[in-house]
């Protein structure tokens, strides 16, 4: 199974991909910082694959080599491609990636349903038979995941003509832009300056949730300094609570994984006007009495509970 999933998706190949798209960029932070990251989710995909066990999988996700504690969150966005590719192989026995979040891995939970989401990138599953596997208000994260593979892999197509994979429609599309808006920040460059343009370029509807996946990886992922991150957010101008909202969900993330970082903190004091730690309160205090899916999935009010904290020009309160 192991080796059926790695044809499924090759890893080595996607790693030279990865590498093309740093051709040519001189050294420094962000380019580092995408090397970082990169390096740590392909050695969450390859131990995901050699020990799906959730035990002795977690124990090895806590030290794998080169991959420090804060980037373990990337290393787990790996495993969760790698466990939904070993489900997937095997029909009969799909139940690796659900128990490992509801066991050892239930921490990472967030990051085990954005990596998981690669998966509907690279393979024709059914969508309401992925999804029935997943937490019942946390599975939408997995289209997060599919957008940021889409947009990386298939950047002419979901960026440059804002043209979303024909499976994806209704309210999956909006978590699916929040994972093209993360693909948006995560340019090798120091520069941020090209981020608004692409954004302006789509459909107005789409905007805000595109904004919202530029905080998740302001907030995640780093790799530029204060001033970038301010320069951001006057990008943004009026879709700035979007980018707060990305910013405290990227908080929540680290807090319940237990691997805070001063990347997190600096965003969320740019982007929210408070601590990380007070911006992932923000966030974990919504999921309270969410009600039933409806016409709006419980997810997304979650989301907009979020987001409306932040709607007032000084996140004061």
């Amino acid at each position: 199974m192991e080796w059926l999933a790695r044809r499924i998706f090759n890893i080595s190949r996607n790693e030279r991909v990865f590498q093309r798209s740093l051709a040519g960029v001189p050294d420094g932070p962000m380019r580092r910082r995408m090397e970082a990251i990169a390096r740590g989710f392909s050695a969450g995909f390859r131990a995901a694959l050699e020990e799906p066990r959730p035990v002795p999988l977690a124990a090895r996700l806590a030290r794998l080599p080169g991959v420090e504690a804060e980037l373990q969150v990337f290393a787990y966005e790996g495993a969760g491609l790698g466990l939904a590719l070993l489900d997937a192989a095997t029909p009969w026995r799909r139940h690796r990636l659900r128990d490992f979040i509801a066991g050892a891995g239930a921490p990472q939970t967030y990051m085990l349903h954005t990596g998981a989401g690669w998966l509907l990138g690279r393979l024709p599953v059914s969508q309401r038979c992925f999804l029935s596997g997943l937490d019942p208000v946390l599975r939408w994260i997995a289209f997060d995941g599919l957008g940021f593979h889409e947009a990386f892999f298939h950047r002419d197509r979901i960026v440059e003509r804002a043209r979303p994979p024909r499976r994806i429609s209704g309210f999956a599309l909006r978590p699916f832009d929040s994972g093209v808006g993360r693909r948006l920040w995560l340019v090798p460059g120091p520069d941020v300056s090209h981020i608004a343009p692409l954004v302006a370029a789509f459909p107005a509807g789409r905007q805000g949730d595109l904004w919202t996946g530029v905080g998740e990886a302001c907030g995640m992922a780093g790799g530029r300094d204060g001033a970038a991150i301010e320069q951001i957010r006057q990008a943004a101008g009026p879709h700035a609570p979007h980018l707060a909202l990305g910013a405290s969900l990227a908080a929540e993330v680290r807090a319940r994984a237990g691997t805070p970082s001063p990347i997190t903190d600096l965003a969320c004091r740019l982007l929210c006007g408070m601590t990380a730690a007070a911006a992932a309160a923000v966030a974990h205090d919504a999921l309270a009495d969410l009600p039933s899916d409806g016409e709006i999935p419980a997810f997304g009010v979650w989301r907009e509970r979020v987001r409306e904290r932040f709607r007032h020009p000084a996140f004061a309160g």
